[in-house]
């Protein structure tokens, strides 16, 4: 068998793994993906020779469909407010009508992707790799000023998480829009730089 077909046998059982947990509710493991398809075990082996391979494939399958919107989005020439808008709201998006419609399967991605965090790693990284891109996009227009682009990184992660967290899409759902996201977009657009404007103080807290 090729290297293809054996990539291709992967994506296929990854797939086949998801619809499983999905009918199950439970985190697949080699052996029970075999016993499910009714097919010897060594097949199995021959795509995942390390459960980990499998957990691994799963996680690209969750991920390739975010992972499409954000190159779609990088392909586009919108200006930079509007195209990092897209870059989050449509991922957002697809994390949403995910938990919503199958709420206890994507709690159980949940639960995985905070048990095998590594796996997601790579995306994660890919994912800020874009952003930076992005912020390097809008500083050529005069924006985020005088803030290096980890930093600025940093600062717009943090005030979208979430929207891309899915842990934090789960527990607050319905206070979370596209509408508000669009509001914290502008927020950062005009006014994030590395000015100090007063709110850290001077001599630390104190009363009013």
């Amino acid at each position: 068998m090729s290297e293809d077909d054996i990539d291709q046998l992967r994506q296929r059982f990854a797939r086949e793994a998801m619809a499983l947990m999905e009918r199950k509710g439970e985190e697949v493991n080699r052996a029970k993906l075999a016993a499910e398809l009714g097919i010897a075990r060594a097949r199995v082996d021959l795509a995942f020779p390390e459960e980990a391979d499998l957990l691994e494939a799963v996680t690209g399958e969750w991920f390739a469909p975010k992972l499409a919107v954000m190159d779609e989005v990088m392909e586009t020439d919108l200006p930079p407010r509007r195209k990092m808008y897209e870059f989050f709201a449509r991922r957002y998006a697809l994390l949403r009508d995910n938990y919503q419609n199958d709420p206890a399967t994507f709690r159980l991605y949940v639960e995985m992707g905070e048990r095998y965090f590594e796996y997601a790693q790579t995306y994660i990284d890919l994912a800020d790799h874009y952003l930076c891109e992005l912020i390097a996009q809008a500083q050529a227009e005069g924006h985020f000023e005088g803030l290096e682009i980890n930093t600025a990184l940093s600062l717009i992660n943090q005030s979208v998480l979430c929207y891309i967290q899915p842990y934090l899409i789960a527990m607050i759902d319905t206070r979370l829009s596209e509408e508000k996201l669009a509001h914290i977009i502008d927020a950062l657009f005009d006014g994030m730089s590395a000015a100090d404007r007063g709110a850290r103080g001077k001599r630390g807290l104190r009363a009013a």
